[in-house]
């Protein structure tokens, strides 16, 4: 990998210095707020003053609006490894957080401001944002990563396609969100398939360098990348087809197999690292429950579908969001107690999510309490991690995990 660049000295305010610093923090607001909104529209009736119905503004917020957020402080913060350029500081990246925040407005208010203006408003930002990495990519020319131009194209495509259906062009919303979804999973196979065996194999030769270490990439990790985006792009297409549904249950088999050759049991005793696996895990797990569920139908869609987007995008963000936190304002790599307890909240609440159709009469009260798990998993992010990431890094804390 090319070697990382320095930062551009910042006399201005420390937390647009790095582009993982604003966006993970307002990832962590935006999930810890929209969640509530969302609970209370589903539970109370609360009117929400979007021109979307309930349910899509929803899905488009977690997917488009929270999720987008912390790719786009992932990429902001890899692209300069992977390139050797300069990163994006500043006032430029102030203004890309700009444009993030007035999408998520737009959208909100869009019963109030009109969807032509909150479709622009929101669209605004995917669009600059992937002429940002075009820019970055093509100039550092780093070919390998081209994939990830593809899959800024596909979110923004997906997130135009549930404005046309409010502006009465066309119904493809559930499609577009659909496309936004399978991006981001297929996100989370590819970059966790890069990271977690990399970071692994590095702890276990410094820590247990008797455990056998992760099996290096080859050709059956290809070949599962490839099970899985077809499964992914089989459901986008045609959720409710038997064929996507078996598709699915050999995306999870795959992604299982590929799995158990990172060594992740032994990271145990690094919840850090261990959670990466976590995370992996449910991507895996959720493949197969969709896939099952498709054929036997033993819960409802929804349900199931959190094993995914509670579980997997849910977790491995928060799994990113805390290890790039630390190890980028330069704090020790290990997890405290508020750490563990963002991870266990976000366990906590996927799980609940996916068996609240069985707790029968009190089924909106677990998925209430499984919502509130999730706010506290986010909000407690943003509360442990926010001080860090407005502050300027600073070696002599490097001790103190959160």
């Amino acid at each position: 990998m090319t070697a990382i660049p320095r930062y551009h000295a910042q006399a201005g305010i420390a937390l647009f210095s790095a582009g993982f610093r604003p966006f993970f923090l307002a990832a962590s607001i935006w999930a810890a707020v929209a969640v509530p909104l969302w609970l209370a529209a589903y539970a109370g009736g609360l009117a929400i003053p979007t021109q979307l119905p309930a349910i899509v503004w929803h899905a488009h917020e977690m997917i488009f609006g929270f999720a987008a957020a912390v790719v786009a402080g992932f990429l902001l913060t890899a692209i300069p490894n992977w390139t050797g350029r300069l990163p994006l500081q500043g006032i430029s990246l102030a203004a890309l957080v700009g444009l993030w925040a007035a999408g998520r407005l737009g959208v909100l208010f869009s019963g109030a401001i009109g969807e032509p203006m909150a479709a622009v408003a929101d669209l605004s930002f995917p669009l600059v944002f992937a002429l940002v990495v075009a820019r970055e990519i093509l100039a550092g020319s780093n070919w390998r990563n081209l994939p990830m131009l593809g899959a800024l194209g596909l979110l923004l495509g997906g997130n135009l396609l549930v404005h046309l259906e409010a502006l009465g062009i066309g119904n493809g919303a559930e499609l577009g969100n659909r496309i936004g979804l399978a991006t981001l999973l297929m996100l989370i196979s590819l970059v966790g398939g890069r990271i977690i065996p990399s970071f692994t194999r590095n702890w276990l030769v410094k820590m247990r360098p008797e455990t056998a270490l992760p099996t290096p990439a080859g050709h059956l990790d290809l070949a599962a990348l490839g099970v899985t985006g077809l499964a992914l792009a089989a459901w986008t297409v045609a959720p409710d087809a038997q064929a996507t549904s078996w598709a699915l249950l050999v995306g999870g088999l795959a992604v299982s197999v590929r799995l158990s050759r990172w060594r992740g049991l032994g990271t145990a005793r690094e919840p850090l690292l261990l959670i990466l696996h976590v995370g992996y895990g449910w991507l895996a797990f959720g493949l197969l429950l969709v896939g099952l569920n498709g054929v036997l139908e033993f819960l409802p869609t929804a349900a199931a579908l959190h094993s995914l987007t509670v579980g997997a995008i849910g977790t491995m963000t928060l799994a990113v969001m805390t290890r790039a936190s630390l190890g980028h304002t330069g704090r020790s790599l290990s997890a405290g107690p508020g750490t563990k307890a963002i991870y266990a909240l976000i366990t906590a609440s996927a799980v609940l999510r996916i068996l609240s159709p069985l707790a029968e009469d009190w089924q909106l009260l677990t998925v209430t309490v499984a919502g509130a798990a999730w706010v506290l998993a986010f909000g407690l992010f943003a509360v442990l991690y926010g001080n860090v990431l407005r502050r300027p890094s600073a070696k002599g804390e490097a001790a103190k995990p959160i």
